[in-house]
């Protein structure tokens, strides 16, 4: 947890013991305890929003893929008919 062992965390709480006193303790310790639970669902939360506009931006790419291909499509469409027409003019020539 946090890279500390087990001595250190004993001795952080003795001194916290120490400081804060025997009757404060559990109300500070209840009081970090909804603290972090807030921090991490605020985490959760803004990690949820960096994942939907991941996901955004993967929609829009693909969107701006396929309207491409379709203006490929439509603009060989527009030259195959030219062609098309060059050719039966040459033939009614």
């Amino acid at each position: 947890m946090f890279g500390m062992s087990m001595p250190e965390l004993i001795l952080i709480f003795a001194i916290a013991l120490i400081v804060i006193g025997p009757k404060k303790l559990p109300d500070l310790a209840k009081t970090l305890g909804r603290a972090l639970g807030e921090l991490k669902q605020a985490t959760g939360e803004f990690k949820k929003t960096v994942m939907l506009d991941e996901e955004l931006d993967e929609v829009k790419n693909s969107i701006s893929d396929v309207k491409e291909s379709v203006k490929e499509a439509i603009d060989l469409k527009t030259v195959n008919k030219d062609d098309k027409q060059d050719d039966q003019n040459k033939k009614t020539e």
